[in-house]
């Protein structure tokens, strides 16, 4: 599972997010808008005005949202237990 997390310095929502995914265990990709014009330019074409965006392969949301961290780990988790069988 892809994970990105567009975040920028001195965001207290991007800490969280960052803090939620790691206490959950998921692994992602950080990429710093205030040093990736590219990225910026993307996302806000894309309509996102606030960090962090967080996007994987299904899905995007902007802000801290617990909601979406806690269905990302249920998701894991299930692709976790299909690969062991």
């Amino acid at each position: 599972m892809e994970i990105t997390v567009y975040t920028k310095p001195m965001c207290v929502q991007c800490d969280a997010t960052k803090r939620a995914l790691n206490k959950a265990g998921l692994e992602y990709t950080l990429v710093d808008i205030t040093e990736d014009a590219a990225a910026l330019s993307h996302l806000k074409s894309l309509g996102f005005m606030q960090a962090p965006v967080v996007t994987t392969a299904n899905d995007s949301w902007s802000g801290f949202r617990p909601d979406k961290i806690k269905a990302l780990t249920a998701q894991a988790s299930e692709l976790r237990q299909a690969a062991s069988l």
